[in-house]
């Protein structure tokens, strides 16, 4: 794991309150797991962040090591990991992602 690569992850985590990593853009996901998760981003109505991993291979290498979680997309909301499509997707179903989103925005 590249240090300089850590250190790109860790600060696009803590400058950006709401941040998701992701196979694509928002606007052209690359797969059916971002796609769904973008979604329930949108429907939330807050500001986020992306990188795209497909166009960033070593972020795409180093990710799952930094935060112990293999698969893509990754979702942060104050610095922490909110984890993939299933969670985010349960999350938004019970009604818990929308104030979580909101009150990061708020805060930053």
């Amino acid at each position: 794991m590249s240090e300089d690569i850590l250190v790109t992850i860790r600060d696009q985590i803590e400058t950006n309150p709401i941040i998701i990593y992701m196979k694509g853009s928002p606007s052209a996901p690359q797969c059916g797991f971002s796609a769904q998760t973008v979604q329930c981003l949108v429907a939330c109505g807050q500001r986020f962040a992306y990188v795209d991993i497909l166009a960033h291979p070593e972020i795409r290498a180093t990710l799952p090591q930094y935060a112990d979680w293999p698969t893509f997309p990754q979702l942060y909301v104050n610095g922490e990991l909110i984890g993939g499509c299933d969670i985010v997707t349960e999350m938004f179903e019970s009604g818990e992602l929308e104030p979580l989103l909101k009150s990061a925005a708020e805060a930053a």
